[in-house]
C-alpha cells in the first residue's frame, strides 16, 4: 500500500486559467450526489468520512470512488474550530 495520493485543490474561477505548471483547468461532471456537512476542527474529517461511508452502506448507496470537500465556514472567517463547518460530498453510482 502506498503512503502517497494525489489530490486537487477546487478554486471557482470567473473565466478559464492559463496552464502554468502544475496548475490546469478542471472541473466537475453533474452528477447526483450525497451531501452532509461536518460541524467541527479538521482534526475529526477522517472520523466525518468514515461515518459517512458507513451511512451511505446503511443506505444501500455506492459512490463512483472519487470525493470532495467544501469548506463552508473555515479558519478565515471563524476563528473557533468547534463552528468550523465542512461539506462532504460523494457522487452516486448509478
Amino acid at each position: 500500500s502506498s503512503t502517497e495520493f494525489d489530490f486537487e485543490v477546487g478554486v471557482p474561477v470567473a473565466k478559464p486559467i492559463t496552464p502554468n505548471g502544475r496548475v490546469r483547468m478542471s472541473g466537475l461532471p453533474g452528477a447526483r450526489v450525497a451531501r452532509t456537512i461536518y460541524r467541527g476542527p479538521y482534526e475529526g474529517l477522517f472520523g466525518a468520512w468514515s461515518e459517512f461511508g458507513e451511512w451511505m452502506k446503511r443506505e444501500g448507496r455506492k459512490g463512483t470512488g472519487q470525493v470532495w470537500e467544501r469548506y463552508v465556514v473555515a479558519p478565515d472567517t471563524e476563528p473557533d474550530p468547534s463552528h468550523w463547518q465542512t461539506e462532504l460530498n460523494i457522487p452516486l453510482a448509478e
